[in-house]
């Protein structure tokens, strides 16, 4: 037992030195990196490391050079913009390797759309950047958020207990993140499983700060049922042409329970509403509501 203690003790030391490390690195390296061009920021559960995997086998997309997810503009603001440039590629390497040319770069965070403080950060910080959103059933999204958030210890609940459970532990989080700055709620990042999927609230507020030419929001039904033009509409926002060769697959897929109807339908009688609103500020009915 002391042994495995120690052994385990002896990994997280090294996991703290290599990580500081790397932030020396990022710090000492910062000025020469890119910034991003792109951000995709949510929404979680929605297919956000699929789209990110899709995009990076762009030739015209360099990828991050630590981490897919640098989580700067909600979890890590305090560490400042040099060290988020620090996680980017170095912008004449990448330009060597693309004859000349200078590729996009950007990284995939999903709690930014649902952060009270990212999407203000962003536009300060990032005055062009553009921001992809996935969205996808948010019922479905629920139900995986909750099996996701169970595997990784940060819920003890049943699904329909944590439902429930909801509004109690909600209440009164965002405002507080909104008066104390750096205060970080575990329920509002890690048990927001049906307020996360009234995607309308949040992607109102983004239209609010960045504008609508600056957002493109895919359906992830469409997107995972037959990708390739979903993938060209976000080449032509992106202002990158449509290369060959990308391969199209799903990532971090759970295999889940089947929900009981009931709750199913409570949950879908409850989402109507918002994605109603949804499609009239889309222009089309996503294809859970087709």
């Amino acid at each position: 037992m002391t042994s495995s203690i120690s052994r385990s003790g002896a990994a997280l030391a090294l996991r703290g030195r290599a990580r500081r490390l790397s932030d020396l690195t990022v710090e000492l390296t910062a000025p020469a990196r890119m910034t991003p061009d792109f951000l995709i920021v949510g929404a979680q559960r929605c297919g956000t490391t699929s789209m990110f995997k899709t995009l990076v086998q762009h030739p015209g997309v360099a990828r991050p050079f630590l981490r897919k997810g640098v989580h700067y503009f909600d979890k890590n603001h305090d560490h400042g913009p040099r060290w988020y440039r620090g996680h980017f590629p170095v912008e004449a390497t990448s330009r060597i390797r693309r004859l000349g040319r200078r590729p996009l770069t950007g990284e995939s965070s999903p709690y930014y759309m649902f952060h009270p403080w990212a999407g203000q950060r962003i536009i300060g910080e990032l005055p062009d950047v553009r921001l992809l959103v996935l969205l996808r059933d948010p019922v479905e999204r629920a139900y995986s958020s909750h099996s996701h958030e169970s595997a990784r210890g940060y819920e003890t609940l049943s699904f329909e207990e944590s439902i429930g459970a909801e509004p109690g532990r909600l209440a009164g989080e965002r405002e507080r993140m909104l008066a104390e700055l750096g205060y970080e709620s575990l329920h509002w990042q890690h048990h927001a499983y049906v307020t996360r999927g009234q995607y309308i609230e949040q992607l109102n507020a983004l239209e609010q700060l960045v504008g609508r030419d600056r957002l493109c929001v895919v359906d992830s039904g469409d997107f995972f049922t037959d990708p390739a033009p979903v993938f060209a509409q976000i080449c032509d926002f992106l202002g990158l042409p449509v290369a060959p060769g990308i391969a199209f697959e799903q990532h971090n897929a759970r295999r889940r329970s089947p929900m009981a109807d009931q709750l199913r339908d409570r949950l879908s009688a409850h989402f109507e509403p918002y994605d109603e609103r949804l499609a009239q500020w889309w222009g089309d009915a996503p294809s859970w509501r087709r």
